[in-house]
């Protein structure tokens, strides 16, 4: 499964996740800048099966039904250390959008999810 991590999320995010995911950035792929619709366009034309991003205006700026591939927005504390755990993997690429509430971290007794 291809994964694209949005310039808000923090890159060394990329390198926890298991081997079973082909993981890039927004700024690898050149993409830094790029609105959200040009965005979520890109990726899916480039074979992208998720965009993992912590903007939380992506809600109120796509609607759900349309999104050309599924997004996970990660709810947590900015500037605070963001951890990978399985729960989160079980989810991705599951639904159109998808909001992780995590308080400071992504960690298994922490994660809950809910549709936007």
């Amino acid at each position: 499964m291809r994964l694209l991590l949005d310039e808000s999320v923090p890159r060394r995010l990329a390198a926890s996740f298991p081997d079973r995911f082909e993981v890039q950035t927004v700024p690898q792929m050149g993409w830094a800048g790029t609105g959200n619709g040009a965005l979520l366009l890109l990726a899916a034309n480039h074979g992208f099966d998720t965009l993992i991003t912590v903007d939380r205006g992506i809600a109120h700026e796509q609607n759900p039904s349309s999104l050309p591939i599924p997004v996970v927005v990660i709810l947590a504390a900015r500037g605070r250390g963001l951890r990978l755990s399985p729960d989160l993997l079980q989810y991705i690429g599951r639904r159109k959008l998808l909001a992780i509430c995590c308080g400071y971290s992504i960690s298994g007794g922490r994660l809950s999810r809910r549709l936007i």
